[in-house]
């Protein structure tokens, strides 16, 4: 099973239509990649402090489903590709309504960040296995590296 967290949906989620807001979606699936890392031991701020942090080349939101003010959503996360120092990262988040629908399809590409240098990193070797306990997708893919 991935890794998922449900949620209650709030009043501020909603836009004039009374469906979810489009941003609110990528809100919630931000807050899952960031959740996750702390359920796999290595919390952002403990990351931050060998100055290194998570950023997004690309977010692409997938549009299925409406969400209702008052719904629960459940928002998962799986790895989508990686490359061979786990330096660039892909990861797709679903969004499932309260009726087990699934609402959005969130695909993101990332990488690290050197928060001083502000320039691309690889973790050090101690996060080794941060992305290893997320589910894979069924088309993961391995990312070739700009160097070979």
């Amino acid at each position: 099973m991935s890794y998922q967290v449900e949620f209650a949906t709030k009043w501020s989620d909603f836009d004039p239509n009374r469906h979810m807001r489009h941003t609110a979606y990528n809100d919630y699936a931000a807050e899952v990649r960031i959740r996750y890392f702390t359920h796999a031991g290595f919390p952002v701020d403990e990351i931050s402090k060998d100055n290194i942090g998570p950023i997004l080349f690309t977010e692409h939101t997938s549009f299925r489903k409406e969400i209702h003010s008052g719904e629960n959503i459940i928002v998962n996360a799986k790895l989508s590709a990686l490359n061979d120092d786990k330096s660039r990262w892909k990861m797709r988040h679903e969004i499932f309504n309260e009726s087990g629908k699934v609402a959005a399809i969130i695909d993101v590409y990332g990488a690290w960040i050197d928060l001083e240098k502000r320039k691309l990193a690889v973790l050090p070797s101690k996060y080794d296995t941060l992305l290893d306990g997320l589910d894979k997708t069924e088309d993961f893919e391995l990312i070739k590296s700009k160097r070979n």
